[in-house]
């Protein structure tokens, strides 16, 4: 196999490029599920995966899927990828670099003409901050079977409407079923977010513990 090496100077112009929708004056992102921001950055998206020969789906929650087809479109894909909504002061990397390092992935590919075995796909998920629609992760929770897609589809933001009606709103509704979809590997390039690899001087490192979540309703009886 040939080496290959992704040009580094093309994915920093398309992530400062997708910087500018939902810019903030201190350098992030504000750019929530749903919104016209969050619709034009998957716009943009799209139109680059395009432009890399890839074909776009989208499912039943939003969630968008670029393929580069594979030698044999039998087997099940290898798959990247992150989100394009933040948090409302987030930072220009988050969740993004995943979804255009994935992207250069497959740019790389077509500039070597390398054909892989396994199709690859490349997912932006719907609301995986969970900043404007409680939870967080709905959108891949739906993917994955954790939630079912009426469940993610009533989430109500705190103007009272509901991740279903804007999915419809910014013509992001797909037709594509929700999971079911076997796949080969996941994969997901994040940011750090934190000082340990800079401390190390370590330009990359592996995940091999994160951070759980639990979710809990509590009711408190008491007496004054």
């Amino acid at each position: 196999m040939q080496s290959l090496t992704i040009n580094a100077e093309r994915l920093w112009e398309s992530l400062m490029t997708m910087a500018q929708i939902g810019a903030t004056p201190r350098g992030g992102v504000c750019r929530l599920a749903l919104t016209d921001e969050d619709r034009e950055a998957r716009d943009l998206f799209i139109r680059w995966a395009k432009d890399a020969g890839c074909t776009v789906e989208i499912d039943q929650i939003g969630n968008i899927f670029i393929r580069r087809a594979g030698r044999d479109p039998s087997l099940p894909p290898v798959m990247t990828g992150s989100h394009l909504d933040s948090q409302p002061t987030g930072g220009k990397f988050d969740g993004v670099y995943g979804v255009l390092a994935g992207l250069e992935v497959i740019r790389t590919l077509n500039d070597h003409h390398y054909v892989t075995q396994h199709p690859i796909d490349v997912v932006a998920w719907t609301n995986e901050e969970g900043s404007r629609f409680a939870p967080a992760m709905v959108a891949s929770g739906v993917f994955a079977g954790e939630f079912s897609l009426e469940y993610g589809l009533s989430r109500t933001s705190v103007d009272g409407t509901t991740l279903g009606q804007e999915l419809d709103r910014i013509g992001y509704a797909g037709e594509r079923p929700c999971g079911g979809q076997p796949v080969h590997r996941y994969f997901e390039a994040h940011i750090e977010q934190g000082p340990l690899l800079e401390a190390e001087e370590r330009v990359i490192g592996v995940v091999q513990g994160i951070q759980g979540q639990r979710w809990f309703d509590c009711t408190i009886q008491g007496m004054e």
